[in-house]
């Protein structure tokens, strides 16, 4: 009867040195060979193709926002009395031909002109705001594309945003973006981390989606900060 106990604790004490001993030295040194390969167990590969199949969706969301919006932004191209030429964008915000723009690309005495898809069209300037630095437009143009004005209440830090405006090359209109994320806002602004010269004043500012945030001014430090569409809206009548 001992000597069956024995046996038995004996067994279990071999059996549990051998499991240990496959475990952590035996089965680790065959899985490095070629031959085992297929049998290794790590996950890292998933977790890289993850991160990646999420860049590629969001890079993809970016270049849809962005073919969505491109046809609402006018060129603004103003000559002053003194011949100092000032440049920017602006937002058409209603099918018949609204559009706002920045105060200081539209000064009172400046012979300006608006671009918008190989077109020149006329138009009148209906008002402007030096202290919140917005003017309205209206040209001579109907049907236009048009998008909508983002929810300010559910924007957030760090979501992404992007600019699209029109710089001039030898006068010639031409249409860029450029990309980042909100570092902060309030009413006043949403100061983002994007960097940008200030040719591109008066460009709208957008979420992932397409919708309007903001109108964008340039710092003298190049940084883009926008007004936000609560007071374009205001300022606009809507």
């Amino acid at each position: 009867m001992v000597k069956n106990i024995l046996k038995i604790i004996a067994i279990f004490v071999i059996g549990t040195v051998g499991g240990i001993f496959a475990d952590q030295i035996l089965w680790p040194y065959f899985i490095e060979k070629p031959l085992f390969y297929k049998y290794r167990l790590e996950r890292a590969p998933v977790y890289v193709t993850e991160i990646k199949e999420t860049t590629i969706e969001e890079n993809v969301a970016l270049t849809n926002a962005v073919e969505k919006v491109e046809k609402v932004v006018v060129g603004v191209r103003t000559k002053l009395k003194t011949g100092k030429i000032v440049e920017g964008s602006g937002i058409i915000i209603t099918s018949d031909g609204m559009v706002v723009t920045s105060a200081e690309l539209v000064p009172q005495g400046g012979d300006t002109k608006i671009f918008w898809e190989g077109k020149n069209p006329s138009f009148q300037i209906l008002k402007r705001d030096l202290k919140e630095n917005l003017a309205l437009i209206k040209i001579s143009e109907s049907n236009l594309p048009t998008v909508g004005f983002a929810d300010l209440e559910k924007i957030k830090l760090g979501e992404r945003v992007f600019l699209l405006g029109i710089i001039f090359e030898k006068e010639t209109p031409k249409k860029i973006t450029n990309e980042g994320i909100i570092k902060t806002f309030d009413g006043n602004s949403i100061q983002t981390n994007i960097f940008e010269k200030y040719t591109l004043s008066g460009s709208p500012l957008f979420d992932i989606e397409g919708k309007v945030l903001g109108l964008n001014t340039i710092d003298k430090e190049g940084k883009v900060i926008a007004i936000p569409n609560s007071k374009i809206k205001t300022f606009s009548g809507f």
